[in-house]
C-alpha cells in the first residue's frame, strides 16, 4: 500500500481530508470547519471560535524574534480571524509547550506581549494549559468572539459583479522576513555583528508585530458597508482570493496597478532582486482584510481610508486572473504559505 505525503495535500487539503466525513450533531453548531472561525449559537448573539498553533522553527525563529513581540503577534493573528468574520473578539485561552532552555523570565517576556495585545484590543485572558516540550516553544491560542447573526460574513457570499477590496498594503511582512533572514545569515558566527535595519522599520513591524484590522471593521460599520464575503490575508492574497472564489462559486479579476504596496516594500524588493508583485500577491502574514461588497456600494467604498478597490467578482467560468499593467491576464495560482511545504 502506497503512502501519501502530507505536503501533497497542503494545509487546507489535509483539513478537508481529515474532516469531510464529520457530520454536525448539535443544533448550536452553525458553522464548523472551513471558514476563518467556527460559529456557535447558544441563544442571542452568535459565538465565534478560532485557534492558531505557532511552532518554533516553523512559524517563528527566536534568533531575531523578541519574545514580547511573539506574544503580541500570537494574539493578533487570532483576533484577525474574528474580525475577518465581522465579529468582535472577547476572550482568549493560551496554551504553551515549553522546553528546558526557557526560564520563568523568558515566559514572563512572552506574556508581556500577550497582555499588551489584550489591553489594546479589550480582550480577556480566561484560561489555557502548559506542558513540557522537547522540540522548543509551542504556542496555541484560542480566541472567542461574538456577532449578531445577520452581521457574520463568510467566505462564500461573493456574487458576480461584486467589488473586491483589500485593506492596508501587501508584501511588507514578507519583505520584513527576508530582511531578518538576510541579516541572520550575514551575522552568523559573529559576536559583535550589528544588523542593518536603517530605514526598514516599517517592514520589521509588519513582520514582528502585525495589527489586526479592527479599524477596518469600525470604518465599514460607520459608512454602512456590508461585505458579502471576507477573510484575512494570512497566506497571501492569491491564496485568499482563490478561497473566496471556491467557496462562493465565482471567478475574479484583480488589477496589478491597484494592488497596494508600501514604498519600503518596493525598495526592499529591488534591493533583493525580487519580483514586487509576486511578493505582494504571495508573501503572506499581512493580516489585512480581503472583502467583497455589492456594486451598489461603490461610492461608500471610495470613501474608505483603510481599504481600496482592487478588482471585481466575475462568473465562475471566467476563472481567477490578475490583469497586468499591459492588460494581459495572468492566472492566479495559490503560491502563498503552506505549513507542510514551507517547513
Amino acid at each position: 500500500m502506497s503512502e501519501t505525503e502530507i505536503s501533497s495535500l497542503g494545509e487546507f487539503g489535509l483539513i478537508d481530508h481529515l474532516t469531510h466525513d464529520f457530520k454536525v450533531k448539535n443544533a448550536s453548531t452553525l458553522r464548523g470547519v472551513g471558514d476563518d472561525c467556527a460559529v456557535l449559537d447558544y441563544g442571542g448573539k452568535k459565538t465565534l471560535v478560532t485557534t492558531d498553533l505557532l511552532l518554533e522553527g516553523i512559524h517563528f525563529d527566536l534568533t531575531y524574534t523578541p519574545l514580547k513581540h511573539l506574544g503580541y503577534k500570537a494574539v493578533a493573528v487570532n483576533l484577525s480571524d474574528i474580525y475577518a468574520m465581522n465579529g468582535t473578539p472577547r476572550q482568549i485561552t493560551v496554551s504553551l509547550g515549553i522546553s528546558k532552555r526557557f526560564t520563568v523570565e523568558h515566559i514572563n517576556e512572552l506574556y508581556s506581549g500577550i497582555y499588551a495585545a489584550c489591553e489594546r484590543y479589550g480582550i480577556d485572558l480566561v484560561g489555557g494549559d502548559t506542558s513540557a516540550s522537547v522540540t522548543g516553544l509551542l504556542i496555541s491560542i484560542t480566541c472567542l468572539g461574538e456577532a449578531q447573526d445577520d452581521e457574520i460574513v463568510y467566505r462564500g457570499g461573493a456574487r458576480d459583479t461584486d467589488l473586491i477590496c483589500v485593506s492596508g498594503d501587501l508584501g511588507a511582512a514578507y519583505m520584513g522576513l527576508q530582511l531578518l533572514e538576510r541579516e541572520r545569515v550575514a551575522g552568523a558566527g559573529q559576536e559583535d555583528f550589528q544588523p542593518d535595519f536603517a530605514g526598514r522599520e516599517y517592514l520589521l513591524e509588519r513582520q514582528l508585530k502585525p495589527e489586526p484590522r479592527a479599524d477596518v471593521i469600525a470604518e465599514m460599520r460607520q459608512l454602512g458597508i456590508t461585505p458579502t464575503a471576507m477573510m484575512d490575508v494570512s497566506d497571501g492574497l492569491s491564496s485568499e482570493l482563490l478561497h473566496i472564489c471556491k467557496e462562493s462559486g465565482v471567478g475574479c479579476r484583480v488589477y496589478e496597478d491597484r494592488i497596494p504596496i508600501d514604498y519600503q516594500t518596493a525598495v526592499m524588493a529591488e534591493e533583493l532582486n525580487m519580483n514586487l508583485v509576486t511578493a505582494a500577491m504571495n508573501g503572506g502574514e499581512d493580516y489585512e482584510l480581503l472583502f467583497t461588497v455589492p456594486l451598489t456600494q461603490h461610492e461608500k467604498v471610495e470613501q474608505m481610508n483603510t481599504a481600496r478597490l482592487i478588482g471585481r467578482i466575475t462568473k465562475p467560468d471566467l476563472g481567477a486572473y490578475m490583469v497586468a499593467r499591459d492588460d494581459t491576464e495572468l492566472e492566479i495560482r495559490a503560491q502563498g504559505w503552506n505549513a507542510f511545504t514551507n517547513a
